[in-house]
């Protein structure tokens, strides 16, 4: 039941929304989010879009960097053939979800490593029924940084989860897809009024190979 999803322009600097908080990054506090980049939902996109092979990009980039800079990386997927009584309230926006049909793996150029962790997601957000913030708060980290899809639905939640329990959600506004522009831009303005700080992969990569930000609000 997901809308085929036509390619659009990725925001760009200048259609940023001001932030709130002067958030930096610091790689001793962050962690990154790769957030439900399973085909079931990147092939909505269609075959060669150049929006997702963009965000996909954006993503490795990233990945690349917390790694180098020794920071934790999670991913979210969601499990195929969910029973009724898992997928909840789930069922009736969006049907029986993830059949066992292959689709349900991460895309290649993100694969996960022997070092990353790969968290069951069974709601909009990370957090609901996963110890990602308990894995956060052992490693000593307070900041997420979000990537992946969709923008305004589960990758907006989970920026909302985490400035509830304290920790300081990163979404980048370049290294996210969504079902329209409009809808991507409209979760971005939430994030920045409301719950996070929005940068783009390039201020992102930057802070985080410069190792140091103090993180204040």
């Amino acid at each position: 039941m997901l809308p085929s999803i036509e390619s659009y322009p990725l925001p760009q600097t200048p259609q940023l929304p001001p932030n709130r908080v002067d958030w930096q990054l610091d790689t001793s506090r962050a962690a990154l989010l790769v957030h439900d980049m399973q085909y079931y939902f990147v092939d909505a996109f269609g075959p060669e879009s150049p929006l997702i092979t963009t965000v996909v990009k954006h993503i490795a980039a990233l990945r690349d960097a917390a790694t180098a800079a020794g920071m934790p990386v999670f991913f979210t997927a969601q499990p195929p053939n969910q029973d009724p009584a898992d997928r909840g309230l789930l069922w009736d926006f969006w049907g029986r979800g993830i059949t066992g049909d292959g689709r349900e793996a991460i895309v290649d150029e993100l694969h996960p490593t022997a070092t990353d962790t790969v968290l069951t997601k069974w709601r909009y957000d990370a957090f609901t029924r996963s110890d990602l913030a308990e894995q956060l708060a052992e490693a000593g980290r307070d900041q997420l940084i979000i990537t992946g899809v969709y923008a305004h639905i589960g990758c907006l939640t989970t920026a909302t989860a985490a400035f509830m329990r304290d920790i300081q959600p990163f979404l980048v506004a370049d290294a996210l897809a969504d079902f329209r522009l409009s809808d991507h831009l409209r979760a971005l303005s939430y994030a920045a009024k409301r719950c996070g700080h929005v940068l783009d992969t390039a201020t992102a990569l930057g802070q985080l190979g410069s190792g140091s930000g103090n993180g204040a609000a």
